[in-house]
């Protein structure tokens, strides 16, 4: 079989076509049905709609001759005349730009930026997209991801360094009050990933040391060594074994009482459903307790399982952990480790946390989230949410939230619902 010898070269007439108009059944099917006519092949085709108008662009090319060594030149005068002739009856506008070879190559260093706003203004906007530039990027694309429960867009960007654009971006975010998402595009995004989850403040809503020391009529005194500790101001172990000590003579019935009564953060299921379809694993990785989290993981089909474990003898917490804790340094090793056998590489591992503990784990993934957290947290993490929801974190690995729903309806017809 002869091999396809490519119509276009850096000298080949190319037309670009873009109509413009009321969106409407069947544009696109009469656009290249007008074309089937003449010797041209396609080059390139892009297409979008939004708020009912409809913009799309066909780039073509003059096909090259047997031989594929020169374009056949032709008259582009009917096909031109076709083209107007389409555009008026579907009732739309028709601009035809002449030109050679194919688009420009983009620049290297293809990046995502992905923006969530709660609102988005336009002053933030302004703001990321003039930092962009400043930093020799050039937008090639933008697509809306999600626009509730936070407005969702992706950015493409090529021809700026990742590094650079990170820390520029970052500064115009936390100024305009949205949050930025900054990952290099190749490949190994369409991979399996690893997401590692801390636990109290993240995926669950407050703290499970905190409401058992609620049993033990202790709970302000508790609470004071919690934030301090979040906010990196003492070792996390002390902190732990201190507050766990003050829980000493609480009945163990009482981590059944605190699990009945967790919350769930708004949107925790949702995500976790969403990329469990496509073959995501979870792990949480929590300064917390086995007895409970255990039981979390249990019931969101989580994979992986590392926290601390609660000294129980005749049937009262003794105010001491069994083995090892997980602090700071054990929460990165436990990333590490899942994703190890998990066999997932480092950098498809996202981490998701709000305390100064988390942040060894952060900074060891491929993609590190501080979620709502301490201020330190936020400021040394590349990637902060802020907005309430979990499930935000699905739109920063590309996720829209019209196929989150689809899949939502699909799982539901399935089951008869």
């Amino acid at each position: 079989m002869t091999p396809h010898v490519p119509a276009v070269h850096l000298t080949s007439p190319t037309l670009l076509v873009t109509l413009t108009g009321p969106d409407r059944s069947g544009v696109s099917t009469r656009l290249f049905a007008c074309l089937e006519p003449f010797d041209v092949e396609v080059v390139d085709v892009e297409q979008l709609v939004v708020r009912g108008r409809l913009v799309l662009s066909v780039l073509v090319s003059l096909a090259s001759d047997a031989a594929g060594s020169e374009p056949v030149q032709q008259d582009p005068t009917p096909m031109e005349r076709s083209l107007r002739e389409v555009a008026a009856e579907l009732g739309m506008d028709v601009e035809l730009e002449h030109g050679v070879g194919d688009n420009r190559p983009r620049r290297v260093g293809r990046i995502q930026v992905t923006v969530l706003g709660h609102p988005l203004r336009p002053a933030a906007m302004t703001a990321l997209t003039s930092r962009i530039k400043a930093a020799d990027g050039n937008i090639d694309r933008i697509l809306r991801l999600a626009r509730y429960p936070v407005t969702a867009l992706r950015l493409e960007v090529s021809g700026a360094d990742p590094d650079v654009l990170q820390a520029d971006l970052a500064a115009a975010a936390y100024e305009h009050g949205v949050d930025i998402a900054v990952e290099e595009r190749g490949i190994l995004r369409h991979a399996q990933r690893l997401v590692v989850m801390d636990v109290d403040s993240t995926l669950i809503q407050g703290e499970v040391i905190e409401m058992l020391a609620e049993h033990a009529g202790c709970a302000d005194e508790v609470a004071a060594v919690t934030e301090s500790a979040m906010r990196g101001e003492i070792d996390f172990e002390q902190s732990l074994r201190q507050r766990v000590a003050r829980l000493e003579g609480v009945p163990a019935s009482a981590l059944e009482e605190v699990h009945a009564a967790l919350t769930y953060t708004p949107g925790a299921r949702t995500m976790i459903r969403s990329l469990k379809r496509l073959g995501y694993r979870f792990a949480l990785v929590s300064g917390g307790f086995t007895q409970i989290i255990e039981r979390i993981a249990a019931d969101l089909g989580i994979d992986y399982v590392a926290a601390n474990e609660l000294e129980i003898v005749d049937g009262r917490l003794t105010g001491r952990v069994v083995g090892r804790v997980v602090d700071r340094a054990g929460k990165a090793e436990a990333l590490r480790r899942f994703a190890a056998e998990a066999r997932i590489g480092i950098k498809n591992t996202v981490a998701v946390g709000d305390g100064a503990n988390d942040l060894d784990m952060l900074a060891a993934a491929g993609l590190g989230i501080a979620f709502n957290a301490k201020p330190v947290v936020r400021d040394q993490a590349r990637t902060s949410v802020n907005s309430p929801y979990l499930d935000s974190i699905v739109y920063l690995l590309g996720i829209t939230r019209e196929e989150v729903e689809a899949a939502d309806a699909d799982e539901d017809h399935a089951d008869g619902s």
